[in-house]
């Protein structure tokens, strides 16, 4: 079913084959993931500003979003991904997990540049766990490096569904030699066993301080990520949870990164 592109018009990319580009220098990129529990606030109202200023203030280029909705009944038939990306001025895409609500419901991706290619990419599942998708976004940096920079979103009831979501994950990137970001809800701890595989191709930007992200509130559980590809030269320069309780039930994560080529 083609229907979860709303936004940009895109072209679908073959990951399978894709080889290193040459490397004109080095790019600095902040980077975010933030689940945004479908635009409700903790104090039980839609408030797109807030949360869009939450974004802002950190001047991402790219941004992994997590529980979107698109023109629902509870988002009052706004198209979430566009509104956010209208408020921070980048390129906003939709991709869509199910069908909700008289709209649809997924996770999206902010960009500060022009979104080359996109793909979404279902994600194993049953018939009783909640559809999962991952969306896929290449982009040429400003230094003619390209980035593939994915925003997903891991089952949260099922641990041997997640553990075949993270295998699928890694089988389709662990050998691509384009210079990837996967970040989101995982729905688990760094020291889960799921994870193990995940760090044997990728690495956590907040590695050293895994800082919590879950519940708002009062922050006790790490199981926003975002992860940089190994083999490739990225040099982490500061890594935080944005100190806010009200734009979702999830603290966003944020990362400076200097990303320079192939090791």
């Amino acid at each position: 079913m083609v229907r979860f592109l709303f936004v940009v018009v895109v072209f679908l990319l073959a990951v399978e084959g894709v080889k290193s580009q040459d490397v004109s220098g080095s790019d600095t990129l902040n980077l975010m993931t933030f689940n945004i529990y479908h635009g409700e606030t903790m104090n039980g109202d839609f408030d797109l500003n807030y949360i869009a200023r939450i974004i802002h203030e950190k001047q991402p280029a790219f941004v992994a979003l997590q529980e979107v909705d698109f023109k629902t009944k509870r988002a009052m038939n706004k198209d979430i991904a566009t509104e956010l990306g209208i408020r921070t001025s980048l390129a906003p895409l939709f991709g869509q997990a199910m069908p909700f609500s008289g709209g649809g419901y997924g996770v999206g991706a902010l960009s500060q540049w022009p979104i080359e290619q996109s793909q979404l990419i279902k994600l194993p599942g049953t018939n009783n766990t909640e559809p999962r998708v991952a969306l896929e976004i290449s982009v040429v940096l400003p230094s003619g490096n390209r980035l593939l920079f994915v925003s997903t979103h891991l089952d949260h009831s099922d641990a041997e569904v997640r553990s075949r979501q993270m295998q699928f994950l890694m089988n389709r990137y662990e050998h691509v030699e384009i210079p990837t970001v996967i970040a989101g809800d995982f729905n688990e701890m760094p020291a889960g066993e799921n994870m193990k595989l995940i760090f044997n191709h990728f690495r956590m930007s907040d590695s050293k301080k895994q800082q919590p992200t879950y519940p708002s509130n009062q922050p006790s559980q790490k199981i926003d990520y975002i992860l940089l590809s190994k083999g490739h030269n990225w040099k982490v320069l500061s890594t935080e949870v944005v100190n806010d309780s009200i734009a979702s039930d999830h603290r966003a994560l944020y990362c400076k990164v200097v990303l320079d080529g192939k090791e």
